[in-house]
């Protein structure tokens, strides 16, 4: 695992870890949090250099990544990746990160057991689709739950892969199964959506990923088959951005054109593409308290998880720190929402299996201080 150096803001939390939570996957059951289900890979109590975990893994029966985290009718529900296992090599493209379908996680509270949905939404039942639903997001409205999801379309670039394109599917239950609309959302391109409802009720969708996630590929406002299959490689020029944008009322759509969520340095200028402990890697994620925009993202090749404030859902949006240290494995991919009266991060690492491709999805207690910066965790102990 390439690591950058730690920022300045760098603060260690230090937290106890909270319990293993195994589960049943019907509705009904859940197994005791502090057992391993009987067939579960054996839990890892260091890592390979030696350190503790700060948090254990909320399942161990199946591999989850990439956690969109809701609190839906006060109960928690988390929507990953489900990972699988391959014998695909590691590469930039992210070829080996092969997941098809998606199942739910639900727990009544932090630390309560965890219960694992059937299939939630298979890439064989959304007709445009052909591989890789790579990390998703949900929203409700109007008694309708809404499953967003990327994929790759039908297409052929010069790895013969398709287009990343983002899709939407609904239930009338949290945790599906869902329906996929036909076609993917009209204008949609690259991964990682994430949708935050405002608290006028307007929802606006963070999206975009480069490397693998083909964001690079659109620079120019029209797909490149043949683009750069990593960054735009222009180190002393404004990195790539995540886009943002208004979704209309049906949530189905792109109300308007996606725009970029612009980061700025404390200087008031655009992050540089050369700048890898802070410019914008994958993994959108926005949430709002006491009347600021926090826009969270991953670094990617550094490892980091991130934050940048601003005034508006749009940005632009000033960058303040990191929120979570490497992790075991390559990814690191996040939500963070408020339940019980705290805040909570969830994440993913490999400490089931020490595979990049094979992860497990993880939460613990995140801090702010005074000024509504965040208190940088450290995901291992001593």
């Amino acid at each position: 695992m390439a690591v950058g150096k730690f920022g300045r803001v760098a603060i260690a939390l230090s937290l106890m870890p909270l319990p293993l939570a195994c589960s049943a996957s019907d509705d009904g059951a859940a197994a005791n949090n502090q057992t391993a289900a009987a067939g579960a890979p054996k839990v890892p109590a260091r890592s390979p250099d030696g350190r503790g975990y700060l948090s254990q893994p909320l399942v161990t029966e199946i591999y989850t990544a990439d956690p969109s985290a809701h609190v839906f009718d006060g109960k928690i529900y988390v929507y990953p990746s489900h990972d699988v296992e391959t014998d695909i090599p590691n590469d930039d493209l992210g070829n080996q990160y092969a997941m098809h379908d998606y199942r739910v996680l639900r727990m009544d509270r932090v630390g309560a057991p965890v219960t694992i949905g059937p299939v939630a939404l298979d890439v064989k039942d959304v007709p445009w689709a052909s591989q890789q639903m790579w990390a998703p997001d949900a929203a409700f409205r109007n008694g309708t739950y809404y499953l967003f999801f990327p994929a790759r379309d039908k297409s052929k670039d010069k790895n013969g892969l398709g287009a990343f394109k983002i899709g939407v599917a609904t239930s009338d239950n949290p945790m599906g199964p869902f329906k996929a609309e036909p076609e993917p959302i009209k204008g949609s391109f690259s991964m990682d959506p994430a949708v935050f409802v405002d608290d006028d009720g307007a929802a606006y969708m963070y999206f975009g990923g480069i490397w693998g996630g083909q964001l690079q590929r659109w620079k120019d406002g029209k797909y490149d088959p043949n683009g750069s299959d990593t960054d735009l490689q222009q180190d002393d020029k404004p990195a790539l951005s995540g886009q943002v944008v208004k979704l209309t009322g049906d949530l189905k759509q792109f109300a308007e054109k996606p725009r970029n969520a612009v980061i700025l340095d404390e200087k008031g200028k655009p992050v540089l593409g050369g700048d890898h402990e802070r410019r914008f890697f994958e993994a959108s994620w926005t949430f709002k308290k006491d009347g600021k925009y926090y826009y969270t993202y991953s670094t990617g090749d550094t490892h980091f998880i991130n934050y940048a404030v601003g005034t508006s859902p749009y940005g632009p949006f000033t960058y303040k720190g990191h929120i979570l240290k490497p992790v075991q494995g390559w990814t690191t991919h996040h939500s963070i929402i408020q339940h019980d009266g705290k805040w909570w991060l969830f994440y993913a690492d490999t400490q089931l299996s020490d595979k990049n491709h094979l992860r497990s999805v993880k939460v613990t207690e995140l801090t702010f201080n005074p000024d509504g910066t965040i208190k940088t965790i450290d995901p291992f102990t001593k």
